[in-house]
């Protein structure tokens, strides 16, 4: 099987198109790297030639009011050029809870690339996992004040980023789910809590204190973004993960 990966030379990406090669399939990266731009459609129709599959894994620049567009307009561009190449199936990564964070536009912008790819001409598949265990350092960056980390005790269940691209390339070998498959990680930690988890292991001196209203998870009310029953739970936990 012929399987185009948009945005194959990321974090993500990269990881897919390794497991799709060594699982037998034809798995080819396309990035702006590699002459590709999704917003203009550059190079797209030569990626699709010939695929059974596209994996959209491209992200937005910016994390902001722009993100939505980005969206938009690179989905109707892959979604046009697919359907005129006749690939049989579509896949994109989104986030687990994405629709129940309103306050959070990226999120907004991430549920309107599921819409968009839900009302498209191609069969479709759509994998939703939680935060990636590679982002907890970020995170803690954005609210770092000296030596002080501000974080929310917002829950969280966060995974490795070699489990969710197993999801994805899992999803892109098989039949088109017209459906959602949630994936997370093995455990729920409150975000401050997973703030000291990683600080002590790195023997990072910094302390965290927790404040409701730090940094964008500030934003995330409830338990929104954490798995709901049926979702697929990975196997690496998070302190395995940092020993690695």
């Amino acid at each position: 099987m012929k399987i185009a990966v948009i945005g194959g030379t990321g974090l993500i990406g990269s990881q897919v198109v390794t497991l799709l090669d060594a699982a037998g399939h034809e798995a080819v990266p396309h990035s702006p790297s590699t002459g590709l731009d999704l917003l203009t459609g550059k190079g797209l129709a030569a990626a699709l030639t010939g695929a059974d599959v596209v994996v959209n894994l491209t992200n937005s620049p910016t994390f902001d009011e722009a993100s939505p567009e980005f969206f938009r307009a690179t989905m109707d561009t892959l979604l046009a050029a697919a359907k005129d190449a006749g690939v049989g199936h579509a896949v994109i990564l989104s986030i687990v809870g994405a629709e129940l964070v309103p306050d959070l536009v990226y999120y907004q912008a991430k549920v309107l690339q599921e819409d968009i790819l839900k009302a498209g001409p191609i069969p479709w598949s759509i994998v939703r996992a939680t935060q990636f265990f590679e982002f907890v350092g970020a995170v803690l960056s954005w609210t770092t004040d000296g030596d002080t980390v501000r974080l929310p005790a917002t829950p969280i269940q966060p995974m490795a980023s070699a489990d969710v691209a197993r999801a994805v390339a899992e999803v892109a070998a098989g039949a088109p789910l017209n459906a959602t498959r949630d994936v997370a990680g093995p455990e729920v930690f409150t975000l401050d809590e997973l703030g000291r988890v990683y600080l002590a292991a790195k023997d990072d001196k910094r302390t965290v204190v927790l404040d409701p209203a730090a940094g964008m998870f500030a934003a995330v009310a409830g338990d929104a973004i954490i798995a709901k029953p049926g979702a697929h739970l990975a196997k690496t936990d998070f302190r395995t993960f940092l020993a690695g």
